[in-house]
């Protein structure tokens, strides 16, 4: 089964190198002239083995050196002025541009991640700033594109960043399902959305009323709430849940949920694609890790007691990414601690022999384990063939 890669949600572009065009030229022209060189060897190398042997009357012989002479200069002559071209132009190709003197300098402290340099061009314009004064404004632009592409860590860099404005921080709510303050994102001059009341509900931003029935209630077999969650691991043996991680969690509405229940510190992971994800979260008062899913989760190991994959964790991602990031989720679970897989998307043909394998791959304890036709959950009209997983699984304790 072929799969786009992980990267391919991302917005904005420049991807590639600079002045791409003329390096892949250069790339070509030094083939080609090694090429020419080979042919020009093998044309000399094919007149003299027949000249050594064929001995055939003397005069007749000089009438055939005279014109196999004669074809050998015509080819000589065409493969040097091929050669000649292919220097000239190859002369002619701009050479990359140097990289900025800040990147420069930070790659002298700190190695600078492979995937950044997969990108230079992205990568030069994030470097390309003016020390000491304010950062430029390419959050969205710049900087999430890079980080989309699995460049992360980003680099450092010497400037002043741009935030709200400081009266935002007096309307921060205490409670994190109180409506969210508008003044809390620094929301772009071309974004649709200038305030939290234009987004979609569906996209978490709602958190007064419909994140605020999330993980309380559950509407079907796939659902499973916050309370029951805690019970779950109680019974298991799993111990209290007092660290988490909430891969793909939106705007952080489980950690809001386990932070009023038992005072649990849950990490999401966030990129904001298309909304103020992270803002959302921080302003909510819980902590949003700004990281790709294809990188390695910025936590120790063994270190906590539940982690949950999101909506964010789905069919879309690479089978070879998704198992990566399944061990790297055992990695960071403590022994006893509960996987939780929250309505994994996928094919009903891909359910079994695909990623329920992948799963029990992992060796571990089965405490929950529904599927269901994604139609039926969602009450749409999604094809029968797409089913959600809710798999709730504990890690051994050995």
């Amino acid at each position: 089964m072929r799969k786009a890669g992980v990267t391919s949600a991302s917005s904005g572009g420049g991807e590639g190198w600079p002045c791409g065009g003329g390096l892949n030229l250069g790339v070509k022209l030094n083939v080609l002239l090694l090429l020419l060189v080979v042919a020009t060897n093998l044309v000399s190398l094919y007149h003299l083995s027949l000249r050594a042997a064929t001995v055939p009357p003397v005069l007749l012989q000089q009438q055939r050196d005279g014109d196999k002479d004669l074809v050998l200069i015509r080819q000589l002559e065409a493969i040097r002025a091929g050669v000649s071209q292919l220097n000239h132009l190859r002369s002619s190709s701009p050479p990359p541009p140097l990289p900025p003197a800040e990147l420069v300098l930070y790659s002298r402290l700190a190695p600078v991640a492979s995937a950044c340099s997969a990108h230079p061009e992205l990568l030069h314009r994030y470097m390309s700033y003016t020390p000491y004064a304010l950062c430029p404004d390419d959050a969205l632009s710049i900087a999430e594109p890079l980080l989309l592409r699995g460049c992360h860590p980003l680099p450092r860099r010497r400037c002043f960043s741009p935030t709200a404005s400081a009266s935002a921080s007096k309307l921060l709510p205490t409670d994190p399902f109180s409506p969210l303050p508008d003044a809390a994102v620094r929301w772009p001059k071309e974004a649709k959305c200038k305030s939290f009341s234009c987004l979609p509900p569906s996209l978490g931003f709602d958190v007064a009323r419909t994140e605020a029935a999330r993980f309380l209630r559950a509407r079907g077999p796939l659902d499973l709430t916050a309370p029951q969650l805690l019970r779950l691991a109680s019974l298991s043996r799993a111990g209290p849940i007092r660290l988490g991680l909430d891969i793909g969690g939106g705007t952080g509405t489980l950690a809001a949920r386990l932070k009023k229940l038992v005072n649990a510190t849950v990490l999401t992971t966030t990129m904001n694609l298309g909304a103020p994800y992270s803002e959302a979260a921080a302003a909510r008062g819980v902590v949003p890790l700004h990281v790709p899913l294809q990188q390695r989760f910025p936590v120790g190991d063994g270190t906590m007691d539940v982690v949950r994959a999101g909506h964010a964790v789905n069919r879309w991602i690479p089978e070879v990414a998704l198992e990566f990031l399944w061990y790297d989720a055992d990695r960071v679970l403590r022994p006893g601690g509960l996987l939780w897989v929250d309505h994994f998307w996928c094919r009903r043909s891909d359910l079994e022999g695909v990623y329920a394998a992948m799963l029990r791959r992992l060796g571990y304890k089965t405490i929950k384990w529904v599927a269901a036709d994604k139609s039926v959950a969602i009450g749409g009209n999604s094809s029968k063939d797409e089913v959600y997983l809710t798999a709730l699984l504990q890690k051994s304790f050995s």
